[in-house]
């Protein structure tokens, strides 16, 4: 309720800063980690812009480091831990797996000490995967990604063993302190400037013309909005103890993504590719490029992730796709960055 305070782990990320602007705007005093204090003005005000934010305050916390976590966490009534390593750009289990679950360790261990109600995790959709040989179907929280199963990529490792690890401190050690976890599927929306989430680049790089062309990947997506609102709704539900949540709607090909912007947005998306690019020239590219190497063992997959449980049991209600993805780009566009 109004009134009580909420830690947002890594509130310079773009998942994070839309977990605290709604908790702003209802009345919650927020805390929040990033990596460095020297980030607090640039943050606070790209966050001013969309709620107010006299009611927020930051702390220095690292993913690999002790420091600043217990502080952080003492006094909280919640914590909300979207704070992760992201998974392009070449980066390798070694990069990704100790940050990732370290961190939801500190994270998880400094909300028990402090005794706070519920830590609300942010995994992914990565962490309820199928294996890749399974046949295409709709996949629900029961599925569980098996780290070392083939093709499994360095982020699906990373956010597979760090929910796990959230899961088995709180089962050990949890008392009163209750875990929820929300895994997203692709999250779209609204950028608050210049520092979004890697998915973005799905959107920055059809509007920008940056592929010559789309590849034949599609993704089950979410509205960063949408995402945020189903945190909140974790953290507050008694019967969302225990419980994970897919934040995913409806699956789009990149081809139906760059149509819907074509379609929308009329001569500001001129520099979207028409022209769809075979299997092959994607995984000859893929040798250059380290962020679609992450994703060609994906090609020509449809992996759908379904959100009935949250929708049911929490009356989560994700805004259509085509919205998020027109918001998406719309906004790239009034910060300059498409």
């Amino acid at each position: 309720m109004a009134g009580e305070t909420v830690l947002v782990t890594g509130g310079s990320g773009y998942i994070g800063g839309w977990c605290i602007v709604p908790l702003l705007q209802q009345g919650y005093t927020v805390r929040t980690t990033v990596r460095s204090l020297s980030r607090e003005a640039e943050v606070r005000a790209r966050l001013a812009a969309e709620a107010p934010t006299d009611k927020l305050s930051f702390f220095a916390a690292d993913l690999l480091s002790d420091a600043g976590w217990d502080e952080a966490a003492t006094g909280c009534d919640y914590v909300l831990h979207v704070a992760s390593p992201l998974g392009v750009g070449g980066a390798t289990a070694e990069t990704l797996i100790k940050p990732a679950r370290e961190g939801a360790i500190r994270a998880v261990r400094a909300a028990i000490k402090a005794g706070v109600k519920r830590v609300v995790l942010t995994s992914s959709v990565s962490a309820t995967d199928p294996p890749m040989d399974a046949p295409f179907g709709t996949t629900d929280e029961t599925v569980w990604t098996d780290p070392a199963g083939k093709g499994v990529s360095a982020y699906a490792q990373s956010k597979t063993l760090a929910e796990r690890a959230a899961w088995d401190l709180i089962g050990r050690e949890g008392g009163a302190t209750s875990l929820a976890v929300v895994n997203p599927g692709l999250v779209l929306g609204p950028v608050l400037g210049a520092d979004y989430s890697d998915s973005v680049q799905v959107v920055e790089r059809l509007m920008t013309g940056r592929v010559p062309g789309v590849p034949r990947l599609g993704f089950s997506l979410v509205d960063v909005r949408d995402v945020a609102d189903l945190h909140l709704k974790a953290m507050l539900a008694p019967g969302a103890a225990g419980q994970r949540f897919i934040a995913a709607h409806d699956f789009r090909w990149m081809a139906e993504i760059a149509e819907v912007l074509r379609a929308r947005l009329g001569p500001k998306a001129a520099k979207v590719p028409t022209r769809k690019v075979p299997d092959l020239v994607v995984r000859l590219v893929s040798l250059f490029d380290k962020d679609l190497r992450e994703v060609t063992p994906y090609l020509g997959q449809k992996r759908v992730f379904s959100s009935a449980k949250a929708q049911t049991l929490l009356g989560w209600r994700p805004r259509p796709v085509d919205e998020t993805i027109v918001d998406c780009a719309e906004s790239l566009i009034a910060h300059g960055l498409a």
